[in-house]
């Protein structure tokens, strides 16, 4: 098996948990040390700390920035079809004792000691990404190892991301199973949604905020609602659920819209939501300046930047459509706020909804504050693992 040998300066990090060694963190001139050119895409190497004492075994790929990603720190565990069979079988343990049965997400990559792969499970079917080459050659072993846990209906793979493209992958979709019939509907909180496994956004659908989405529970009670980049509608839809009196979706996506409209009427809510294409940015910006308002507004935009050659784009945009936002609530109503820009930072988002608040002279009262769904683990000394804020404000 290659060998890598750490610098001396980066040791340290690496040891206190992070899985990822990027090329410039391999001291290529140690002598036991492996030459990059020798490693196959996706071998399976070992590293070691500057002082030749054991750091982990993972696998490899030299076109990539993160050079290797860690799956063991375990000398005497080897990497093979079984050592993948045992993390998704604990990954799900794990899952079923805090309460995920149903719907979750089974495995959140480095936070489930998988590094770069994402399983989504939607009661009886599967959606997987491999996001890195050394993942991606397993797939046959994680395949395998779904259908000896959970003998599924179907597994479908969505790995049209971008980011294989940085590990020399194309992007692709399609059946690993059988094909079956990949518009699902699925439970939850007591309602019911569909879901497009093929065409919804990520996998399918956003479990990430199955958590927050019954924390809307008790503002919205014989509330006018307004939901902003509402997708499918499944906050506006546990809006009306809760009691709303009126709520209103929008979002850009006809597609999308026309799926929340679905989504009303699967549950019974037809009558209480209305939805409506159109861009939210320019919409939002108009009613603050025409006065309106409602007891409860709700924003959910997409990721800002990917980037931190962006991030000051990101931060503006940001406090532009909060400050929007903030205008169009009701003296004692709530704003219901989420970012899911991994680089927005806790501290940065609150700071953000303060600078709006400020901006548009308005008090905030915190109601709540959480994270994304706890099937998506946190681990603590990694920072990507935390990308969701959600928070609610009562807009004095």
């Amino acid at each position: 098996m290659q060998k890598l040998i750490l610098k001396r300066k980066i040791s340290h990090r690496i040891e206190q948990g992070h899985p990822w060694v990027f090329a410039n963190e391999i001291n290529i001139e140690a002598k036991n040390s492996a030459h990059l050119e020798d490693i196959q895409p996706g071998e399976i190497v070992e590293v070691y700390d500057h002082a030749d004492k054991f750091v982990g075994r993972g696998y490899a790929n030299t076109k990539s920035k993160i050079i290797v990603r860690l799956l063991t720190r375990n000398i005497k565990e080897t990497i093979d079809a079984d050592f993948f069979y045992g993390k998704i079988q604990q990954a799900w343990e794990h899952r079923q004792h805090i309460g995920y049965i149903e719907n979750c997400r089974l495995i959140f990559g480095e936070a489930d000691d998988i590094p770069a792969l994402v399983i989504d499970k939607f009661n009886d079917y599967f959606v997987i990404q491999t996001l890195a080459y050394g993942i991606d050659i397993w797939k046959p072993a994680i395949i395998d190892a779904l259908n000896k846990i959970f003998k599924p209906k179907g597994i479908y793979e969505r790995n049209d991301v971008p980011v294989r493209e940085l590990e020399g992958m194309e992007q692709i979709t399609g059946f690993l199973s059988e094909p079956f019939d990949t518009n699902i509907i699925i439970n939850e909180n007591g309602l019911k949604f569909h879901v497009d496994l093929v065409k919804g956004q990520k996998t399918g659908y956003f479990l990430d905020q199955q958590d927050n989405r019954r924390h809307i529970q008790h503002i919205v009670k014989g509330a006018n609602v307004l939901e902003a980049f509402c997708y499918t509608g499944t906050f506006s839809a546990h809006a009306a659920f809760y009691g709303a009196k009126q709520v209103y979706g929008i979002d850009i996506s006809e597609t999308a819209v026309a799926q929340a409209r679905r989504n009303a009427e699967l549950n019974g809510l037809q009558n209480i939501c209305t939805f409506e294409a159109m861009n939210a940015f320019d919409a939002l910006k108009q009613w603050s300046k025409d006065g309106k308002q409602y007891d409860v507004v709700m924003i959910d935009p997409p990721a800002f930047t990917k980037s931190r050659e962006n991030i000051q784009k990101a931060i503006t945009g940001y406090k532009e459509i909060n400050l929007r936002a903030i205008k169009l609530v009701k003296p004692g109503g709530y704003l219901v706020t989420a970012s899911c820009t991994n680089l927005v930072q806790p501290p940065l988002f609150m700071d953000i909804i303060a600078m709006a608040a400020k901006d548009a002279r308005r008090r905030l009262k915190q109601v709540t504050y959480q994270t994304q769904a706890s099937d998506h683990p946190i681990v603590w000394g990694l920072e990507n693992t935390e990308y969701l804020k959600f928070l609610i404000v009562q807009v004095l």
